[in-house]
């Protein structure tokens, strides 16, 4: 009933402004028509109607006024044609004023409702706050984790060990099998079971390692529990994943990683306005090395649009750590004063630096994620991927510092 009230009055409404047009070019004269040939028609009307009163009152004899009835009238003959050529130079056939009104007609109409038929949506129905947020905690209740998982399964990478590896593995779940509850084994499972790909396998031991944690678990720990199931199921956050971010949350409303898998929950059932207001937020919080901040300025233009909101992209700020040399306090406060383009070449500079450095002096492995994510933020892919591949060699023999440098690599974009 809904929908064929909307059809009735958007066909009202179409057929109402054809109608208008229509009537506009069905007219048969044209508006523009000369307007001075008609103006003196009137004047020589008028000194005709003159000259009769000229000679009532004895200003002019009849003869007098003979001839200038004679001399106005042949002017007024002359204006009368005038004005009858331009009207009808003005006025186009009625055949082809048909003709063009039928045309603008079927134009308008197709136009309009074409249109909506492609941007709009023309099955979907009339939907209330109260229906949309029912609506997303219904699509959200049936993103079940192991159906999520099947689906992704095929899309998953294969990651070949070496056999050295693969026999360190073989052991290690060997032995957490007959120690299920060691906290120690149990973060190696979690740690190695991801680096393999195998993610479902890492989720499950990381619930394992929560629960043998008890009370010492920590809003990271469900951050980073909700992360692994989102990448065993193909990046779609699933129902039992939005328990974990919530619980992550609960503990410390302020955990960045949560705060932006909680956004990214409220973008995929269709809650744009939460999305959009929880990234903002996010963003103003978050400092700009942050590995969320890249993801979030990649998507945040589309979610703004989506949630019917202006949003203006920040300008890149200063990209340093707490560990890693950069500029003052000064420095900081006087590139507010900076126009946008003066801001976005202090950055350059800052990450051109640090790019200098490592090359020259080596550095920790956060120095080198800190730059692959910073090339990302500024979009220089090649180099971040450059960068990312130089890292490989360098680290080969540390790989939780592998790990480390691969997620920076992810986040910008230029690693599997």
């Amino acid at each position: 009933m809904v929908l064929s009230a909307f059809w009735i009055i958007s066909a009202l409404l179409a057929l109402a402004v054809t109608a208008l047009l229509v009537l506009a070019l069905l007219r048969g004269r044209a508006l523009a028509a000369d307007p001075a040939a008609a103006y003196d028609v009137q004047v020589y009307r008028d000194q005709l109607q003159e000259v009769e009163r000229d000679v009532a009152r004895g200003v002019l004899t009849e003869a007098e006024a003979e001839r200038v009835r004679v001399e106005v009238s042949r002017r007024l003959l002359d204006a009368d044609r005038t004005a009858r050529a331009a009207e009808a130079e003005a006025t186009a056939p009625r055949g082809l004023s048909i003709a063009a009104a039928v045309c603008t007609g079927v134009a308008v109409l197709a136009g309009a409702f074409g249109l909506y038929w492609t941007l709009g949506a023309p099955d979907y129905p009339d939907m209330p706050l109260a229906a949309r947020i029912n609506a997303a905690e219904e699509l959200l209740a049936a993103r079940r984790q192991a159906e999520l998982e099947a689906a992704a399964a095929d899309s998953m990478p294969e990651i070949t060990p070496d056999a050295r590896f693969a026999e360190l593995m073989d052991r290690l779940r060997t032995a957490m099998e007959e120690n299920p509850d060691d906290p120690q084994g149990l973060e190696l499972l979690v740690t190695n079971e991801a680096r393999l790909g195998n993610f479902a396998a890492a989720y499950a031991a990381k619930q394992r390692l929560n629960a043998v944690k008890g009370d010492d678990v920590t809003a990271d720990d469900y951050a980073d529990l909700a992360d692994l199931m989102i990448l065993a199921a193909g990046g779609i956050v699933s129902s039992e994943a939005g328990t974990a971010i919530d619980r992550a949350l609960a503990l410390d409303p302020a955990n960045g990683a949560a705060r932006y898998y909680d956004g990214l929950l409220h973008l995929q059932v269709h809650r744009y306005d939460l999305a959009f207001s929880t990234w903002d937020r996010l963003l103003t919080d978050s400092a700009p090395d942050d590995p969320w901040v890249a993801p979030v300025l990649a998507q945040m233009p589309q979610v703004a649009q989506l949630a019917g909101v202006r949003w203006t992209p920040p300008s890149a700020p200063p990209i340093v750590g707490p560990d890693s040399p950069g500029p003052t306090q000064g420095d900081i406060d006087a590139a507010a004063d900076l126009t946008p383009e003066e801001r976005d070449q202090m950055v350059r500079g800052m990450v051109d630096g640090l790019a200098e450095r490592l090359a020259t002096d080596g550095g920790p492995p956060e120095d080198w994620a800190r730059l692959i994510r910073a090339l990302g933020v500024v979009q220089e892919l090649d180099r971040a991927g450059a960068i990312w591949t130089e890292a490989q060699t360098v680290f080969a023999d540390a790989p939780e510092a592998l790990d480390l440098i691969r997620t920076a690599a992810q986040l910008a974009g230029v690693a599997e």
